[in-house]
């Protein structure tokens, strides 16, 4: 049979023919694929849109097929459209909406459109739920919404909205729900959001609102559900709210709300969550809060409340959630708490409290979650506060706690214990082989005794694991310590341990064993080369001898190695020269012999990594003798001077020419650090870049090569010399600032005018180059943790304390095994020296006190960390966050950063965790400097992170 080449073009034109007869037939059709051709499909969630060919028009709709449209029985009307969650994106036109006049439900939710929401939405006058929330629309609510008679549900949460809130809302008379939360509206709630006729749900937090909370809210009678905070009010709490006698859920949290707090809220007899923290609110708690029996989550945190616990609470039966820590409460846990049938998760810390814990707490509830730390408590644990089978955390830390723990015995639920800094004594009593889920445990700072329970490793989940100072503890490490799993961090230093080591058969998640200042004897067993993620090991202190193992110094990942003080004897493995990730190596007072490896990182550790081993020689000790006969000396002697008077004359001829007036080039490097002189400096200028071509005054780092193969960076700075000494001392400080998390800073060139500071060249680029590059969590982590311990060592264990003073994401450096590295630390106090604009008084005070010129400092660091966290949780999209994330709730910022982070419900672990860290955040960014935690206690907070990507 032939085929006409007329055929397949005519056969197209009549079937694109076909289709537009029947979409002239179908307007909800055509309307349909004006609107899917209109935005961006990006998973081509509405690939099923589209008319077949040779279909008839038949009165019917063809989009009643597709995916996300809803029709009447007869399939003849649309009657809902409903495009939630489709990966959708651009700008909604509007200008196909005008055929869906029967249109009951429209839902564009959690997709990306932007733009300005279309006017044209208004005037579906059927429409009964509108559900635009988790998009991007910008710019003014548009007006024109009382068009929609009919409107049960608007939600517009999380999206980009400005300007005031929209006053039309409030002439709807059919509307139960109202979310206008997670936008950008400002100005005052408008007092006509009292009028509100039907209205059940208000979600107006995480805006911009200031002024005062209207008083006429009030006046809305059948709202249940109420919250309104994250924003930036002022003034107080208005008591009138307490005539919203239906409410059941009161969120007024992060709203920079002061005064007391209404006893007339107890009139809310139906309210079961009220959620005030974060804010400045003081006074006591009213007693008359007991009324409120219906309530399941009380949390009043963070705010200057005062006083202590009211008794009356013993009334509130249906208590789950007891949340006071950080305030400034006082006086003694009341032992009606301990009889609240419901009570779950009691949060009491960073406050004022003495006495000891209710003797029945734990006992008639199923306690999950209770944190005390940081009170003044005494006495020993409530011998049932694991009565209930679900405790999980555990967290009695910095208190003075007496007694044992064998309240803990039976504890079989504990995922986290952290009892450190207080008087406990007596056995270990935990039950290792039943703890299925423990993951961390902090025992240290105590008095216990009776040695590490031997079956320590049954505990299968163990991560963290601390009983440093304890120094009665005795006994010997358990054998198979080191074959948990998924341990990290072992720590137990101070504890009169002996024995031997274990062997190390299987330790591939272990990154830090501390055993400092015990009594272990024995050789470190060569099975220690199966530990490839090890970063620290301290074993100063001991009685170790034998030879360190070569098995040692391979590990790729080792940073800090102090085998100080014990009796090892034989040479320094070769092995430790070739590390790229090695940066503290002590071997001080012990028996080893031959000489250290002529390698510029062992000889950078300094003298003091080596004293104390007479048998010992070579660079950065006294040289190794050879013997040599007379003539040869002679002839040595001979060369050696002539080379010496033709180097000594091209130096002074260029120390000439460089000096001028500036005065003598001198060089000072630190202790412990490459021994470098002006002329080193000087000729690698010559030979790269002249001085002048260094960076300004004020400019970033550059690169130099010395005469001795090492490369530097070098920051140029100009001073007068009547500054030279002040400014010198201070660089001095820093320079003998050394911590694995710091970049460490070799030496500084001076004369009277300007002075080249050295520091090391790390290979890796900083975080601002690398925070869009995705991490895993594990990764994470690791760099969160070592910032805050380079800060913790800046604040806590320089003296004088060094405030970093610029700390921000350009500023942390990454070495070679991607270990981060403040830079620029004390550098901002630096330039106030040499420019003359320090305070009078800013040093350390005699009292040992800091004045206000170095808390302020402090404070900003911390601000600074914070915000910091937030950057690198959002892969640097969210840059200086600190007040965003105050004036969001909470729960809004979580979901946003699992999503950002790929974190879900199959990853529990890492939602804790996340958690933990977007805590530590909110801590460090609070508007005020005195309710942030030091960075040492941040640090603590942080410290059962998992803290690398093993």
């Amino acid at each position: 049979m032939e085929i006409s080449p007329w055929s397949l073009p005519f056969n197209l034109l009549f079937t694109s023919m076909l289709i537009v007869v029947v979409l002239a037939a179908d307007p909800y059709s055509k309307a349909l694929l004006s609107l899917k051709s209109q935005i961006i499909d990006g998973s081509n969630s509405l690939d099923d849109w589209k008319v077949p060919p040779g279909e008839t028009p038949s009165g019917k709709v063809h989009a009643c097929s597709w995916s996300g449209v809803k029709c009447n029985k007869n399939s003849t009307i649309v009657v809902g459209l409903n495009l939630g969650m489709k990966n959708l994106a651009g700008e909604l036109l509007g200008n196909q909406l005008s055929v869906f006049t029967q249109l009951v439900e429209l839902n564009v939710s959690q997709n990306a459109f932007s733009g300005e929401l279309p006017v044209e939405i208004f005037n579906l006058s059927k429409l009964t739920t509108l559900d635009i929330s988790g998009n991007n629309f910008s710019g003014r609510f548009p007006n024109g919404i009382t068009g929609l008679k009919k409107l049960v549900v608007l939600d517009a949460l999380s999206n980009s909205f400005s300007g005031p809130l929209p006053v039309e809302v409030t002439e709807l008379e059919s509307l139960k729900v109202l979310n206008l939360a997670g936008s950008y509206f400002d100005g005052e709630i408008p007092s006509s959001y009292g009028s509100f006729k039907s209205l059940e749900y208000l979600h107006l937090a995480g805006n911009s609102l200031t002024g005062k909370i209207p008083p006429e809210l009030g006046k809305l009678k059948t709202v249940t559900h109420m919250e309104i905070g994250y924003n930036f009010y002022e003034g107080s709490i208005p008591w009138e709210l307490s005539n919203m006698t239906e409410l059941q859920y009161l969120d007024i949290a992060g709203a920079n709300l002061s005064g007391s707090i209404p006893k007339q809220l107890c009139n809310l007899y139906k309210l079961e969550s009220l959620f005030l923290f974060r804010n400045q609110l003081m006074g006591s708690i009213p007693w008359e809060f007991s009324q409120m029996v219906s309530l399941i989550n009380l949390d009043l945190s963070d705010n200057l409340i005062s006083g202590p616990i009211p008794e009356s609470f013993g009334e509130l039966k249906k208590l789950k959630l007891l949340s006071l820590m950080f305030n400034e409460m006082n006086g003694t846990v009341p032992d009606t708490i301990a009889e609240l049938p419901s009570m779950e998760t009691l949060f009491i810390w960073n406050n004022f409290f003495t006495g000891s814990l209710p003797e029945n707490l734990g006992r008639h509830s199923r306690l999950r979650w209770l944190d005390v730390s940081n009170n003044s408590f005494v006495g020993s644990i409530p011998p049932g506060v694991c009565a209930g089978g679900k405790l999980f955390k555990l967290m009695l830390f910095s208190n003075n706690f007496t007694g044992n723990l064998s309240a803990l015995s039976n504890c079989l639920s504990l995922v986290r214990l952290r009892v450190e800094d207080n008087s406990f004594s007596g056995d270990i009593p935990l039950n290792f082989s039943h703890l299925h889920g423990i993951r961390y445990i902090d025992l240290s700072g105590n008095r216990f005794t009776g040695g590490i329970p031997a079956d320590i490793s049954k505990a299968l989940k163990l991560q963290y694991f601390s009983v440093s100072n304890n120094p009665e503890l005795g006994g010997t490490i358990p054998w198979k310590t080191w074959s948990l799993p998924f341990l990290q961090n072992f720590s137990a230093s101070f504890c009169n341990i002996s024995g031997n080591l274990p062997p190390f058969r299987s330790c591939k998640s272990l990154v830090v064993v501390e055993l400092q200042k015990n009594t272990i004897s024995g050789s470190i067993p060569n099975s220690i080369s199966n530990c490839q993620s090890l970063e620290i090991i301290n074993l100063a202190r001991n009685h170790l001898s034998d030879h360190i193992p070569k098995e040692l110094a391979s590990l790729l990942s080792l940073g800090v190695v102090d085998l100080s003080h014990n009796d090892f004897r034989g040479s320094i493995p070769a092995e430790f020269a070739k590390s790229s990730s090695l940066v503290l190596l002590n071997v001080s007072f012990n028996d080893i012999s031959g000489t250290i490896p002529s390698h510029e990182l062992l000889q950078s550790m300094g003298s003091s990594a080596y004293t104390g081993n007479p048998k010992l020689c070579g660079a950065p000790l006294q040289s190794c003798s050879t013997a040599i006969d007379g003539k040869k000396l002679r002839l040595i002697l001979l060369i050696s001077a002539g080379v010496v008077i033709l180097i000594a004359a091209t130096v002074s001829l260029l120390i000439h020419l460089r000096k001028g007036s500036k005065g003598q080039w001198k060089m000072n490097s630190f202790i412990g650090l490459p021994q470098f002189t002006a002329n080193d400096v000087l000729r690698s200028f010559n030979a790269t870049d002249s001085k002048e071509e260094l960076p300004p005054f004020s400019g970033a780092f550059c690169k130099a090569v010395l005469p001795t193969g090492i490369t530097v960076l070098v920051k140029k700075l100009e001073w007068e010399p009547k500054r030279v000494k002040i400014a010198s001392e201070f660089i001095t400080q820093l320079g003998n600032s050394r911590h694995m998390n710091l970049i460490r800073l070799l030496g500084f060139c001076y004369n009277n005018q300007l002075t080249y500071l050295l520091y090391d060249c790390l290979p890796n680029g900083n975080l601002a180059e690398k925070l869009r590059m995705q991490r895993d969590w594990g990764m994470k982590c690791r760099i969160i943790i070592g910032i805050a311990k380079g800060l913790c060592f800046l604040h806590h264990d320089c003296n004088p304390a060094i405030p970093h003073g610029d700390l921000k994401s350009s500023n942390v450096m990454f070495d070679d095994n991607f270990e981060p590295r403040l830079a620029d630390f004390g550098f901002k106090h630096l330039i106030q020296l040499i420019k003359g604009t320090v305070p009078a008084t800013s040093s350390r005070l005699g009292t040992g006190e800091f004045n206000d010129a170095i808390k302020d400092e402090l404070y900003k660091d911390i601000y600074n960390f914070g915000e910091l966290i937030l950057e690198i949780l959002t892969n640097g999209k969210v840059i200086k966050g600190g007040a965003s994330i105050q004036s969001k709730p909470k729960d809004v910022v979580l979901r946003e950063l699992y999503d950002e982070n790929e974190a879900g419900s199959t990853n529990s672990l890492q939602e804790d965790e996340m958690k933990q860290v977007v805590d530590v955040a909110l801590l460090c960014t609070k508007s005020r400097a005195v309710d942030r935690p030091s960075i040492e206690d941040a640090l603590k907070l942080l410290s059962g992170l998992k803290a690398n990507g093993k």
